[in-house]
């Protein structure tokens, strides 16, 4: 063994940054093993990814809670007409994985893929097709929360701004805690085949900003797919208040 390869070996056991990981990324999955991860044998490892095979349940990382500030990046693949996602905060903060073509999900923005699913939808599809493998990533610093799909920033909005009230009800309908943190990161079980890999994340420092796109524009809902989405409003805040 070379000096250099030595020094990087020290480095990575010193830090608990797996070899390949960009700097200041902790790994979370080494592609072989579900250590530090928790399901119900529903999952398999598949060619270095997790691989939802069949029903029971989601994927949950016990090794660690999720950073109050923290950028999450990994790689997704959907089977056709596939539903999906990734919780990261307390309290319903989804990052939307979706087949957007072929799911009747697709048809509501605020359901697509790399949305916050049922509050902010992207700026614009950046989504491949079923079968091809799409990079993903989340930004949450303070109360700014940035969505990327391959390579693109699709979602970047500070949910104190005014201007997002309507979006913000939304995801408190649905029971979000806004001021909530310290959640577990799990990969959510909706019913079909599903594969991620290459999940890593850092604490974002206090030192760094992460700054909301001020000229972000979410794609908007309309037609039917509004409609829908008003009626499940109703029937969720009629649900809401029927609770002893």
């Amino acid at each position: 063994m070379n000096f250099a390869v030595y020094i990087t070996l020290m480095l990575s056991l010193s830090t608990g940054v797996a070899l390949g990981t960009e700097p200041g990324f902790v790994s979370l999955f080494d592609g072989k093993n579900f250590t530090g991860w928790k399901h119900s044998g529903n999952w398999i490892i598949e060619d270095g990814a997790f691989y939802r095979k069949a029903s029971g349940g989601s994927l949950t990382y016990t090794e660690a809670l999720v950073p109050d500030d923290f950028e999450l990046r990994f790689e997704w693949k959907v089977s056709k007409g596939c539903n999906s996602g990734i919780y990261y905060r307390p309290r319903q903060y989804e990052y939307q994985i979706l087949d957007n073509q072929n799911s009747p999900y697709g048809e509501n923005p605020r359901q697509s893929a790399g949305s916050l699913f049922f509050c902010m939808a992207p700026s614009k599809d950046a989504t491949k097709p079923f079968g091809e493998w799409n990079t993903g990533k989340v930004k949450c610093k303070g109360t700014v929360i940035e969505h990327w799909v391959n390579g693109k920033r699709v979602l970047s909005f500070d949910y104190r701004d005014p201007k997002w009230s309507p979006q913000i009800d939304l995801l408190k309908i649905r029971g979000a805690d806004l001021d909530a943190r310290g959640g577990k990161l799990w990969l959510q079980d909706h019913g079909q085949e599903v594969w991620f890999r290459k999940l890593r994340w850092r604490e974002i420092p206090a030192y760094e900003t992460v700054n909301a796109d001020p000229e972000f524009i979410p794609m908007p809902v309309t037609g039917e797919a509004l409609k829908k989405e008003n009626d499940r409003v109703k029937r969720m805040l009629k649900a809401r208040d029927q609770k002893p």
